[in-house]
């Protein structure tokens, strides 16, 4: 499991809903196996990108390539990946894999980085998006003193126990 050192930690309150921001966490080695597509959508259009990602999310669980990787999983911590890849933009869905999965589209290395974590609970379809575009949208606007370098970046969710899930949306950084 990928783990971390929290250098600094900051709470932002939007509404009814608690969600922690840390500046920065320095992040060990982790890799990622996923399955993926090549996003057509344009980023700026958020309802088609979402259309998008669920029609490809739905084709995995149809064709029984979600249940594959999740029985390869480590743990239960469900990754959406998103990267430049080959010039296109690609959307993944991933798992740390504890064993091989023979036709899975990439395997995604992170080297060991400093990132800013976005965190939140919600539902489990929205949160992938929430906190993406929350750290793109409202959080990365913010910072002065860091720059996004623009490799993959990626969130996790996984079940609180309570019907709710938790995510972080970790974003690859450099100090500028």
């Amino acid at each position: 499991m990928a783990s971390c050192k929290k250098i600094g930690r900051l709470t932002s309150v939007k509404g009814a809903r608690a969600w922690r921001i840390t500046p920065l966490n320095i992040k060990k080695s982790f890799t990622l196996t996923a399955y993926g597509f090549s996003i057509r959508s344009n980023f700026q259009d958020a309802p088609a990108l979402q259309k998008e990602k669920a029609a490809f999310w739905g084709g995995l669980k149809a064709d029984g390539r979600f249940s594959k990787l999740k029985a390869a999983a480590k743990d239960d911590r469900e990754w959406s990946v998103n990267e430049v890849y080959q010039g296109k933009p690609w959307n993944y869905f991933a798992v740390e894999a504890g064993k091989a999965v023979a036709d899975a589209t990439r395997i995604i290395e992170f080297p060991e980085s400093e990132y800013i974590v976005v965190a939140g609970t919600g539902d489990k379809e929205a949160l992938f998006d929430q906190l993406t575009y929350r750290a793109f949208g409202e959080v990365l606007p913010q910072v002065t003193d860091y720059a996004y370098i623009g490799g993959p970046n990626a969130t996790y969710r996984q079940a609180s126990g309570d019907g709710t899930f938790y995510g972080e949306f970790w974003v690859p950084v450099v100090k500028k």
